[in-house]
């Protein structure tokens, strides 16, 4: 039998980043179902979800190693994944399959939050999207329309992935989400040498996020 190691494979960003959506998209579903002077914050909450979801891009190109897209999207390793040919030592964060997910996730909340932005206020016309303005009322009530039923699909999405990460767990005994939470995995045989980007990467990124809000804010 061979000895487990830890080995650390999230990042603190990383995993802030996954653990602050779960709350948003609570919070947003929440206050759009409740209307009213709630939507005042259904509208900062999507800016705040429009942070991470740039924060996050931004990442998946100059962040650690495993938060790299080009180190987790390889649709060609799908197959021999299935097979079980790809070891966990070889691909220590999102397997191929995981990583369509995050790729459908994050493309889903970033048309959301779009639609979101440009979507009309029809009940009390005090809170549209803070970029209402741009568009015209028909094309506003069109993109509220989107937005309205497009979270079925996000919805959708989000059943799935949860489902998978309980499947994982409780099926095949492989837990996903204590590492999400401590940023290790245990894992047998070579580690893997993962590089983890610094602090400079990391306010890139988060200028980057502050810059899209205020830019919103400022065109809104």
């Amino acid at each position: 039998m061979m000895i487990k190691q830890k080995l650390k494979v999230w990042d603190l960003p990383t995993r802030i980043f996954h653990w602050c959506l779960l709350p948003a998209m609570i919070f947003m579903w929440y206050s759009a179902e409740q209307g009213g002077n709630w939507l005042v914050w259904h509208l900062r909450c999507g800016l705040f979800m429009l942070a991470l979801l740039v924060f996050r891009i931004c990442w998946g190109f100059w962040g650690s190693e495993t938060a790299r897209f080009k180190q987790f999207v390889k649709p060609t390793q799908i197959g021999r994944y299935l097979k079980g040919g790809l070891s966990e030592n070889e691909q220590p964060g999102h397997n191929p399959l995981g990583a369509l997910m995050v790729l459908a996730l994050i493309g889903a909340l970033l048309f959301q939050v779009t639609t979101g932005l440009f979507a009309a206020d029809e009940n009390t016309f005090l809170n549209s999207g803070y970029l209402n303005s741009l568009v015209s009322s028909d094309m506003g009530s069109t993109l509220r329309g989107i937005h309205m039923a497009f979270f079925n699909v996000l919805l959708a999405l989000i059943v799935v992935h949860v489902s998978t990460v309980l499947i994982y767990k409780f099926v095949k005994k492989h837990d996903l989400i204590k590492p999400m939470i401590t940023g290790y995995k245990e894992l047998s045989g070579q580690l893997p040498q993962l590089q983890f980007a610094g602090n400079k990467p990391l306010l890139v990124a988060l200028a980057v996020a502050f810059f899209v809000v205020i830019l919103v804010l400022t065109i809104g």
